[in-house]
């Protein structure tokens, strides 16, 4: 079990809010604009981990010095040039692992975007649930300029785009600004930079209000009926809020409604 001693090393700063119920972890590799090495790799797989195990309902990732992360770190994939298939299999593992835990942890999980979000960070913001960028944000996918394609990024990004309208910058590699990620369907919502903070601490005073358990279950029901056909996704949710309205959180929920009073989550089933 992963606890908050284990959370962070040299290159990801965690803190853990009083009531445990908010995650923030810094990429802090500002000098090479926040690339994803195996350090950050591995902090962040211990923060969701962390959150799966707990009580916490929101992991904001963000990067240090005004830029989320530029991508994967261009130094280490150069050392496997000439090692063969076997070696690039491996280095490319670490992004798998990475975007896996981001989509199946319990938690929410929130990408506060400033400055560059390009590459392997386009993938990483795309594998979180809920995106906030700063009006002064840059985006792309530039890995054509080094003879390659941004395969591993394009999974969860073109699962939140609209497919047409960012098929291009896969091909071109260009940069684009805040207003056009939110125009394609990227983001969640665009901030000016001045008002980024707040914008986020009110984001994350929000998302944590439901149970852990009704996150939990929530975010399972989202992303698993995506794949469904429409009768069997209705069928499918039926179940899933049957499921809810017999937790004791939905217990709670009712009778604090009921009684104008606030509810005492109990938290997710495998805590208790």
């Amino acid at each position: 079990m992963v606890t908050s001693d284990d959370l962070g090393n040299d290159d990801l700063a965690v803190t853990v809010a009083d009531d445990g119920l908010a995650v923030r972890a810094v990429i802090d590799r500002e000098e090479d604009r926040n690339a994803l090495n195996g350090n950050v790799i591995d902090g962040l797989c211990d923060v969701l981990a962390y959150a799966d195990e707990g009580e916490t309902r929101v992991v904001v990732i963000r990067g240090a010095g005004g830029t989320f992360c530029a991508g994967g770190d261009i130094k280490s994939m150069a050392g496997a040039i000439g090692q063969g298939s076997a070696a690039y299999r491996e280095g490319f593992a670490g992004m798998k692992r990475l975007v896996e835990a981001a989509v199946d942890t319990a938690a929410l999980t929130v990408a506060a975007v400033e400055g560059y979000c390009l590459a392997g960070g386009m993938g990483l913001a795309g594998a979180c649930d809920v995106i906030l960028a700063s009006d002064e944000a840059t985006f792309g996918t530039p890995e054509v300029e080094l003879g390659i394609f941004p395969a591993q990024a394009l999974v969860p990004v073109m699962r939140t785009v609209n497919e047409k309208q960012a098929f291009r910058y896969l091909f071109t590699g260009e940069h684009f600004d805040a207003e056009t990620a939110h125009d394609i369907g990227f983001t969640t919502d665009v901030v000016p930079t001045d008002d980024f903070e707040a914008e986020l601490d009110d984001l994350v005073d929000g998302l944590v209000t439901p149970s852990a358990f009704t996150i939990e279950m929530g975010k399972e029901a989202f992303y698993n009926q995506r794949e469904m056909a429409f009768d069997e996704a209705l069928d499918y949710m039926r179940e899933m809020v049957t499921l809810l309205a017999m937790s004791d959180d939905a217990e709670d929920g009712f009778n604090a409604f009921l009684t104008d009073s606030t509810p005492d989550w109990k938290g997710r089933p495998d805590d208790e």
